[in-house]
């Protein structure tokens, strides 16, 4: 999509699509919009009245303007609240995201949006949110779909309407920096989305080389190691491999790193995905209906390659390293099985109470070879638990940390982003449920604050490192659209990500 930053008034720019984002403040009384409905004849205050529209979230008007404006459509949004100061990112990457679905379904080429006056002060970060938004509000995952039954997404060129508040050079940076990480969440999309039957541990490392290999980079390289089973063997991962056991697909441990040419800092980032390509629960076998999502529990690992991508195609100045033990866990005679004792990369021993309790074996393996990277802070994402979900909703991240400063940076970050999350913590009583009579550690422990355990579960092979996990269960996948949010895979994650390595950069 081509994305400008403009300077022509709204009523005097011809558009298929004229869209404003209207706060809650009495939508109906503002300026602009009383100078639409002047020219449509007050049919714009009627529709207002007749919707009931207030300006709050999820509340759209829409109408054809017969010709009596340079605009052929105008539509009103509400955003909610009007925000004071800082950028209302989630505000923006909905309202954009809107205005690309309304778009795309009648057929507009073009589309000129209006945002929040309240924000002119930060038109950089409204400019990069809005291009975002409009990006992912476009996308669709129909590679299966007949030819018939596609609907191609019509809008082509989109403007933002911020007058004099940013000058064409740092829009269009802003801009660029926007469509950049939505190409990245668009590729961790596409990855979620995919049948578990494609999207195997040898096709994700497949894709982690075509991100490597894609396009020059002249202020840094990406360099690939992919590890099969016999090469995991000899580097002791004995979590990951007991998990990968029960599967005909051979697992792929996938290292993918950024290595600037010009690092602003020594710093040393580590970023760990789980990549369970699909998950059947293994010996303690889900249901079927718990087991019809599980191609989307390698969300982690699409998040920090997907990641990586942006990284590199911005150029950011530190260097960070994406790690994937991808893997099915399936039922077979060789499956690993309950009870069993398993002996981590780290040294450290397991007793399995759970084989559906995996994603935390395959991180551990993955956490033990990252620290070896020396890095100065390690983030794991992974579809972990169920109680995340129950705990938080399917809307937020948990987040768990071994350092406040770490936490602090890291959400911030988030909520810069416009992904929300919420840290949770790590009692070291509930560490207790771990304890194992014949292994250092068990797998998994009670049912109460199953999320927490996971955490302190990866806790024990981290160390002194500053850490970050985070629980996606989730927002990595969702059953409805919502503004921005597609159906299926999210990309949840990548925003942050990207968000946070910036800010590591500048620092």
């Amino acid at each position: 999509m081509k994305i400008l930053a403009a300077t022509t008034a709204p009523l005097d720019l011809p558009t298929d699509l004229l869209a404003l984002a209207c706060g809650d403040d009495a939508p109906a009384e503002a300026p602009l919009v009383a100078a639409i409905d002047q020219a449509l004849g007050g049919s714009l205050r009627r529709a207002i009245s007749d919707e009931r529209f207030r300006g709050k979230p999820g509340q759209l008007v829409s109408l054809h303007t017969q010709g009596r404006l340079a605009a052929s459509r105008v539509a009103l949004v509400g955003v909610g609240p009007e925000p004071r100061g800082a950028p209302e990112t989630t505000a923006l990457l909905t309202f954009a995201g809107r205005v690309a679905r309304l778009a795309n379904a009648t057929g507009a080429v073009n589309a000129a949006l209006v945002p929040p006056a309240a924000l002119a002060a930060s038109a950089p970060a409204v400019s990069s949110a809005l291009a975002l938004g409009l990006e992912l509000g476009s996308y669709r995952f129909d590679k299966y779909l007949s030819e018939d039954k596609r609907t191609p997404p019509s809008l082509r060129n989109a403007q933002l309407l911020l007058g004099d508040a940013i000058s064409a050079a740092a829009a269009i940076a802003a801009i660029e920096r926007g469509q950049r990480v939505a190409a990245a969440i668009t590729r961790a999309r596409d990855l979620v989305n995919e049948p578990a039957g494609f999207m195997t541990p040898t096709r994700l490392a497949t894709v982690a080389q075509e991100i490597a290999s894609e396009n020059s980079r002249p202020m840094g390289k990406l360099e690939l190691t992919v590890l099969g089973p016999e090469e995991c063997a000899a580097r002791g991962m004995g979590l990951f491999l007991a998990v990968a056991q029960g599967s005909v697909e051979e697992p792929r441990f996938i290292h993918l790193a950024w290595k600037p040419a010009a690092p602003r800092t020594d710093k040393r980032i580590v970023l760990v995905g789980k990549g369970v390509t699909f998950d059947s629960g293994g010996l303690s076998l889900k249901p079927s209906d718990a087991m019809l999502d599980m191609k989307t529990d390698m969300a982690g690992a699409a998040t920090v390659l997907a990641a990586l991508e942006a990284v590199a195609a911005e150029g950011l100045p530190v260097e960070v390293h994406a790690l994937a033990a991808c893997t099915e866990n399936m039922i077979s005679g060789r499956a690993y099985k309950l009870g069993d004792v398993l002996r981590s990369k780290a040294g450290k021993t397991v007793e399995i109470n759970n084989t559906d309790a995996e994603g935390r074996l395959t991180l551990a393996d993955a956490i033990s070879y990252g620290l070896e990277l020396q890095p100065t802070a390690v983030l794991d994402f992974a579809t972990l638990t169920g109680a995340c979900v129950v705990a938080l909703g399917p809307y937020i991240a948990g987040v768990m940390s071994n350092d406040d400063a770490l936490a602090s940076t890291w959400l911030a970050a988030a909520q810069a982003a416009g992904e929300e999350m919420w840290r949770l913590p790590l009692p070291e009583r509930l560490a207790e449920q771990l304890k194992s009579e014949i292994a250092d550690m068990k797998n998994t422990g009670e049912r109460w604050g199953g999320a927490l355990t996971a955490g302190l579960f990866l806790k024990e092979f981290v160390g002194s490192v500053p850490w970050i996990h985070v629980d996606l269960a989730g927002p990595s996948s969702t059953d409805k659209e919502l503004g921005h949010v597609a159906k299926g895979g999210t990309g949840f994650g990548v925003a942050t990500i990207v968000e946070y390595l910036r800010r590591v950069s500048a620092a």
